[in-house]
């Protein structure tokens, strides 16, 4: 038994498709509203910790992601200058256990690929084009309308719709992400060979430069700035804007500029913070992932707490005969503390460098969040 056996899933992002995947294979009825006509996601890269490795374990994708990603032990820190001068090489905590890499980075719409494919052979229905528009609880069901006509009567709606989340708004939660201060270009690049894992430079004209390997051939580049207003921008103009913000970094950053100017695409977002305090559901709907929560990626757990809500969710919908508060009370208990713990150290790590703060103990920080997310969630 199941305490659902007809589920509505807003979104078709990590989250979603996760949430997907799992339910489907307990024998679920799921259907997936995506509001884009098609699957997509940013052409740049991800980075993903060893506790999204362990979420992608029990989900049954492990193999294909490996297989598709880059994944490494550690994490090295440079300084500015034109010989990118070493300052350390950090050992990193596990967080997916023994039997992960402490690390990775893989391709966006390689992962987001590979979770549609798991979540379809699962036996889930995915509608591209199709936006949740309307929530109304009725007895033991929601009954969920999308693009304004009726998609029927489901036990459960789980909006996982990212930041500007409707299902957030339709069920009554008022919660929304704010910016944090900070902006980010990234950029899809060739992998140098030196470039064996995540390397993070503090100081020069941006708050933070760095690089995190997808591939054997592939890495993506970034470089974290004072939010702007960067929606004038042309594709152009974009690359002269990280060719200048990254001159003052050598080393592996030299071929990340012959990249950029022979054309890499290059795009740009702000960091937001936001937790929804609990509860995150509304009666038989539930917001997760980015809806429910969002920071900056300083310590790159987005990815990381979007699986984890869709595993913790998904394990108490499987075991339970019915959907009532005792769900709900232990969905939040394990979810809403870690949540918060992962924002505010993340929130924290950018306020630091924002502030420009030189007493700060990031490594410890770090370190310290890397050994809660080590116990599962």
């Amino acid at each position: 038994m199941t305490a659902v056996k007809k589920v509505a899933i807003a979104g078709s992002g990590v989250a979603g498709l996760a949430t997907a995947i799992e339910l489907a294979k307990a024998g679920v009825e799921v259907d997936v509203f995506e509001s884009k006509p098609e699957l997509s996601a940013l052409g740049s890269g991800i980075t993903l910790q060893g506790n999204a490795l362990r979420a992608f374990g029990a989900l049954g994708v492990w193999d294909d992601v490996r297989a598709q990603g880059y994944f490494f032990e550690g994490l090295t820190l440079r300084a500015p200058g034109p010989d990118a001068p070493l300052i350390a090489e950090l050992p990193e905590v596990k967080s997916g256990g023994p039997d992960f890499p402490a690390a990775g980075g893989m391709y966006r719409p390689d992962l987001a690929r590979i979770l549609l494919e798991h979540a379809q052979a699962a036996g889930a229905t995915v509608h591209f084009g199709s936006t949740v528009t309307a929530v109304a609880e009725i007895d033991d069901g929601v009954s969920v309308e999308v693009d304004a006509e009726s998609a029927g009567t489901f036990d459960l709606l789980v909006g996982a719709d990212g930041l500007n989340s409707r299902v957030r708004e339709l069920i009554g939660i008022e919660t929304k992400p704010q910016p944090t201060g900070m902006g980010i270009w990234r950029a899809f690049v060739s992998r140098p060979a030196e470039v064996e894992r995540s390397e993070l430079y503090y100081g020069g004209p941006v708050y933070i430069a760095g690089y995190t390997p997808t591939g054997e051939d592939t890495m993506y580049a970034y470089l974290v700035e004072p939010a702007q207003d960067r929606s004038g921008v042309t594709d152009a103009q974009a690359v002269e804007i990280m060719l200048g913000e990254s001159s003052a970094y050598g080393g592996p950053w030299n071929s990340i500029r012959n990249d950029l100017e022979a054309g890499a695409h290059v795009n740009y977002t702000w960091f937001t913070q936001h937790l929804v305090p609990a509860h995150w559901n509304r009666g038989r709907s539930v917001v997760i992932g980015d809806a429910a929560h969002s920071c900056p990626p300083t310590i790159a757990q987005g990815a990381a707490q979007a699986l984890e809500d869709a595993i913790v969710l998904t394990e108490l919908l499987i075991a339970a005969d019915t959907l009532d508060a005792a769900v709900w009370d232990e969905f939040h208990a394990r979810r809403v503390a870690r949540a918060k713990a992962v924002v505010d150290a993340s929130v924290q790590l950018g306020q630091w460098q924002i502030d420009h703060d030189q007493e700060a103990d990031a490594p410890g920080l770090i370190f310290g969040i890397a050994h809660r997310m080590a116990e599962p969630a």
